[in-house]
């Protein structure tokens, strides 16, 4: 898939720096992912591209993590004539790494139950949100066959999607070091975190 590379790129919105990443690592790229959609048609172009890969594992339901995976999700699912779901972050107040949950709401839990589900993010880093919705999907009784992003930064997707037994599809993949806060070379350099904007 690596003909996307650049379409992919051209999309993210990338920050150099010392950053908290949502999985409680810390990474040395920002991406201001709230931009991604607010020109919505060439993320659908590239979404329908990810649909037609994800196709092959014949998913009853497509599953996104609120926001940004969420929409790209949505465009996906249209692609398939499938229903989308969603499911919603939560703090678990945790520190280290994956401090935070990801939940399907009310009545959509019983949607997926027994269903052959594909998770749909917008780019997974080191994988809290695409982790938080599998295991809730798990807990839903749902069967995951697959994962798809427009990107992936560094290995932690791979290793994930193997781990779990799952396909994954991406359209473009990208460097990006992350670290345990206690292993980060940053840190121990003295050098602060930088503020992200929201």
């Amino acid at each position: 898939m690596g003909e996307f590379q650049k379409e992919v790129a051209d999309l993210l919105p990338w920050r150099k720096g010392h950053f908290k990443l949502e999985s409680g690592h810390h990474g040395d790229t920002w991406l201001n992912l709230e931009l991604l959609c607010v020109k919505p048609e060439p993320v659908e172009q590239l979404a329908v591209v990810l649909a037609d890969v994800l196709s092959e594992q014949r998913p009853d339901v497509v599953c996104g993590p609120l926001v940004e995976g969420a929409f790209v999700a949505m465009m996906v699912a249209r692609r398939l004539a499938v229903p989308f779901t969603y499911t919603e972050r939560f703090d678990s107040r945790g520190e280290g790494v994956f401090p935070v949950s990801y939940r399907l709401p009310g009545a959509q839990r019983e949607l997926v139950s027994g269903k052959r589900v594909v998770i749909v993010n917008d780019v997974i880093g080191a994988g809290s949100a695409v982790l938080g919705t599998l295991k809730d999907l798990y807990e839903c009784g749902a069967d995951p066959v697959g994962i798809g992003a427009l990107a992936a930064r560094g290995s932690a997707a791979v290793v994930l999607a193997r781990e779990n037994g799952l396909t994954l599809e991406t359209l473009a993949a990208f460097p990006g070091e992350m670290w345990k806060p206690s292993e980060c070379p940053m840190c121990a350099a003295g050098v602060p975190l930088t503020d992200e904007i929201r």
